[in-house]
């Protein structure tokens, strides 16, 4: 009896230990960013392993150039569970089978999707399946200097032309000797610019555009160099670029080598107001565009979406939803993303947002909203080849080693053969 016993214990206690192990999950999440991104992930994500017993997490986060390297290769196994997603990327992963569909727990309610504004929830959605949830609202925002300008008496007015942001441009290098990036390697400068010539750049999954159209684009920075106020690329050789800590605008001695302003997104601005030098204040207007209300609009700033082959989809699709609904996980957040796309939740950190986040709300309110249209369609699959050809061209016209007008007819001629 005693050796039966003691077989019956052996047993339970091997099963106890096997169903601990069981329960035990590591979720990774992944994402692109900076420094103020970074903590206020790992804080949130650490509230929601408290309130989960047995659920840890491995951050991985990157700069937006090394992430999507990583995420291609590494979404094809089986080591992902929730990946921050972008619009841009949104067509490719999905149609690619790389992502779960979430509608499944929408209709089961353990994802809830109360508050959130309906087309914002369409955003993710491609052929009728819920690949993304939106983490936040954001637009378009050129970032700049405002301190440097009130300094030398120049005022920046919202929703300028190219032509007034060029004269701009010309007069702020005369001025103070910062010269100027237009978006170097920001891949959504070309087709919001385009939007304001009624060019859509794809249209049917397909490249929409003539060389005529592109050389209007390359244009800019061909005429910034001659006249001496754009920065060269040697400027980005040994820096990350997209990164907002090394960003031209903050990073940096000497106004030959810096630019006055940075082409991002207005949930950016209070990373790039700590990454500033001390004393130096942010503000933030529109894009430049031929007609500013036919490029500008409102984006989902960026998804959470879970990974198709994630071996633990019921805890990665309760993480999306403590993003979306948990006020305490966005007193942490803080709007770092964007403002919360669930109006409840939204509501809960209003009196908590600090100045930046006050200057992102008058934005979208009274700058972008009157003055916008509706955000263009996710970009179909290889886009992102398509945009990695767009910056080696601007990289060429911003060593002054290839003309406009060439580096139009290139792009036409080898866009990838996929979007001809």
């Amino acid at each position: 009896m005693k050796k039966v016993a003691l077989f019956l214990a052996v047993i339970m206690l091997a099963c106890t230990c096997l169903t601990g192990a069981l329960a035990d999950e590591n979720i990774l999440v992944t994402w692109w960013g900076n420094q103020t991104r970074n903590e206020r992930t790992h804080n949130a994500l650490a509230l929601f392993a408290e309130g989960h017993e047995g659920v840890s997490f491995t951050e991985v986060p990157n700069s937006w150039d090394d992430y999507w390297k990583k995420v291609a290769a590494d979404a094809q196994g089986d080591t992902l569970d929730v990946i921050q997603m972008d619009y841009q990327y949104l067509n490719q992963y999905s149609q690619s089978g790389l992502l779960l569909d979430l509608n499944p727990y929408v209709e089961s309610g353990a994802l809830k999707l109360d508050g959130v504004n309906e087309g914002i929830i369409n955003a993710g959605t491609v052929d009728g399946k819920l690949y993304a949830v939106c983490i936040g609202v954001n637009a378009p925002a050129l970032l700049y200097n405002k301190t440097l300008l009130d300094g030398a008496g120049i005022t920046v007015k919202d929703n300028m032309t190219l032509d007034e942001f060029m004269a701009l441009c010309k007069e702020i290098y005369e001025k103070t000797g910062y010269k100027t990036n237009i978006g170097y390697g920001t891949d959504m400068v070309f087709g919001y610019i385009l939007r304001g010539y009624d060019v859509a750049l794809f249209k049917d999954g397909k490249l929409n555009i003539t060389k005529e159209d592109a050389e209007k684009f390359f244009s800019l920075y061909e005429t910034g160099l001659k006249e001496g106020w754009l920065l060269g690329s040697e400027v980005f050789a040994e820096t990350a670029v997209g990164t907002v800590e090394q960003d031209p605008m903050v990073y940096g001695a000497d106004p030959a080598y810096m630019s006055w302003c940075a082409f991002f997104w207005s949930n950016q601005v209070t990373a790039m107001q700590n990454a500033a030098p001390e004393g130096v204040e942010i503000g933030l207007t529109s894009w430049p565009s031929p007609e500013p209300a036919k490029s500008n609009y409102l984006k989902p700033s960026q998804f959470f979406s879970v990974a198709a082959k994630t071996k633990h989809a019921d805890t990665a699709v309760a993480v999306v939803d403590f993003w979306t609904n948990s006020v305490e996980a966005n007193k942490i957040l803080l709007g770092e993303r964007g403002i919360p796309a669930a109006a409840a939740t939204a509501d809960g950190i209003a009196d908590l947002l600090d100045e930046s986040n006050q200057k992102v709300i008058a934005y979208i309110n009274n700058v972008v909203n009157p003055n916008s249209s509706d955000v263009p369609p996710a970009d179909p699959a290889g886009a992102s080849e398509f945009y990695s050809l767009v910056d080696e061209l601007q990289e060429a016209i911003c060593y002054g080693a290839m003309s406009a007008s060439d580096a139009a007819a290139q792009l036409i001629e080898n866009c990838p053969a996929n979007l001809k």
